[in-house]
């Protein structure tokens, strides 16, 4: 059902089922390919972290990094690199990973420096020093460590930095390019809290849930922020929170969702994904440490 014109400022431009399809497929195992692309998203998550970005900026980072390797041909065939242990910040997938964080942070409140960037994927990206599993497997003991890596030692020299900004550099044109300069990205988090109140159910506890979903659904391998529209995450964050805090919303005969533009068989589809992602996740887990 084309969407009416008068909501084009809630709606986000979507990769079509072939190109999800496609990327899929490319040179790896369906399997492969999802794990890479949590990895991938996991990466840039935790990168908005340590360069203290808002979650808003984080999220359409992600989302503009996922939009870029559905879109783009030349990065394709190297998306298997994130099946190694060992990765480097000038690898393909990292650089795009690091200008998407760069482009999002320049269109926003919170522009960062080539360098900051830089110097957090070279910590990222260490086997020693990573606070990510599938890098270092050691990583759960970091976090948790009193002492925690200094990330001075991981500054890259005047020459390496020059290659990685080079890197970061023709990474953001190539995802402008292939993106065709459309960077714009409606999240749905104002959406969902603006519903919860239609609702009569807005309380902090329920909110936390769906925020929770919601900021969960962006490392999803399903790319749901890439096929579903920001009104029909929102509704489907608050179907499931509500359900798993048993609240109940309206009248159960009463298809309340359909208020907000949402089918039942559409809903039902971005309930089931949200849901199993715990499940995904934690499968992941289990192949990076073998626990």
């Amino acid at each position: 059902m084309a969407r009416h014109a008068s909501l084009a400022i809630i709606s986000n431009s979507l990769a079509t089922s072939k190109q999800v399809l496609e990327l899929k497929n490319r040179d790896a195992t369906t399997s492969v390919v999802d794990a890479n692309l949590f990895k991938t998203s996991l990466l840039t998550q935790f990168a908005g972290l340590l360069l203290h970005l808002p979650q808003e900026v984080i999220a359409t980072s992600i989302i503009i990094l996922q939009r870029f390797l559905v879109s783009s041909a030349s990065i394709a065939t190297e998306i298997d690199l994130l099946t190694t242990s060992q990765l480097i910040p000038e690898a393909s997938l990292v650089s795009a990973s690091a200008a998407s964080v760069y482009l999002s942070a320049k269109q926003s409140f919170y522009p960062l420096s080539p360098r900051s960037i830089i110097n957090v994927y070279a910590l990222l990206t260490s086997p020693e020093a990573s606070l990510l599993s599938f890098i270092n497997s050691n990583a759960t003991g970091i976090i948790h460590s009193s002492e925690p890596p200094n990330s001075r030692n991981y500054h890259v020299s005047e020459g390496a930095y020059e290659t990685h900004r080079q890197a970061l550099f023709d990474a953001e044109s190539r995802i402008l390019a292939s993106l065709a300069f459309d960077t714009k990205v409606v999240l749905p988090h104002t959406l969902a809290l603006t519903y919860m109140q239609a609702l009569s159910a807005s309380t902090v506890p329920l909110a936390e849930r769906v925020l929770a979903h919601l900021n969960a659904a962006l490392l999803s391998p399903q790319l749901l922020y890439l096929t579903h529209q920001p009104n029909a995450l929102a509704v489907a964050a608050i179907y499931l929170a509500a359900r798993e805090q048993e609240v109940a919303l309206v009248d159960d005969e009463v298809a309340w969702w359909e208020v907000f533009d949402v089918g039942r068989e559409g809903l039902g589809f971005l309930v089931l994904s949200m849901g199993s992602l715990n499940g995904f996740v934690e499968a992941e887990k289990v192949s990076w440490t073998g626990n």
